[in-house]
């Protein structure tokens, strides 16, 4: 059991509650499954060790994490092994030692955005390893991962994008309507054009 010390603020009975080492069988069979579920749909797993972090900043990494779609569980690494054993995400369990804390994703990276984000602003949370589509990362290769944009990210640009092309094909259209000089439906064809390519380029 982790002490508690300090203002009262460090992890104490918080992680116990999910670490505890007396789980009956049935317990600890329930929590495989659940985190079975979860491998099974992740991309992206990443381990970083948690000691010392205060209840009040792991619960906001937590709901950072759900914001995210993000999985974070604390797990037995005994436990977190068998979830994983056959999947692609196996060879991870040697980087599965000490006090970790888990993240899964099925963006491929979600769990690698969450984590290293947190930890610019917490260095009492340190990246260990991360395993991506049954690649093994290191701590590195989870932060340059985690640079990346998320899907999500990308589809706002995308949309973004093809809304300023479609903006601009508009106010074109309306200036062809509202020409009345040859010269300016010269001018305002040259700019349909130019909208068009645009949008076919998206």
């Amino acid at each position: 059991m982790v002490a508690v010390v300090n203002d009262g603020m460090c992890v104490s009975a918080f992680w116990k509650m999910e670490e505890d080492l007396s789980l009956n069988l049935q317990e600890k069979q329930a929590v495989v499954a659940e985190v079975s579920a979860q491998v099974a749909q992740s991309q992206t797993i990443v381990l970083a060790e948690y000691r010392g972090i205060k209840v009040a900043d792991i619960t906001k990494l937590r709901a950072t994490a759900r914001n995210a779609g993000v999985y974070l569980h604390v797990l037995k690494n005994t436990l977190a092994r068998r979830a994983v054993q056959g999947t692609s995400f196996e060879p991870l369990g040697e980087s599965m030692t000490g006090p970790l804390v888990y993240s899964m994703s099925a963006d491929p990276v979600a769990a690698a955005k969450v984590m290293c984000d947190f930890a610019k602003t917490n260095n009492l949370l340190v990246v260990k390893a991360g395993s991506m589509s049954g690649s093994l990362l290191s701590a590195e290769q989870v932060a340059v991962l985690a640079a990346i944009p998320s899907r999500d990210e990308l589809i706002s640009r995308l949309m973004a994008t093809m809304n300023a092309t479609t903006a601009k094909f508009v106010r074109t259209l309306a200036a062809i309507r509202d020409a009345n000089a040859p010269a300016a439906v010269e001018v305002t064809a040259e700019a349909t054009t130019e909208a068009v390519v645009e949008t076919a380029a998206v």
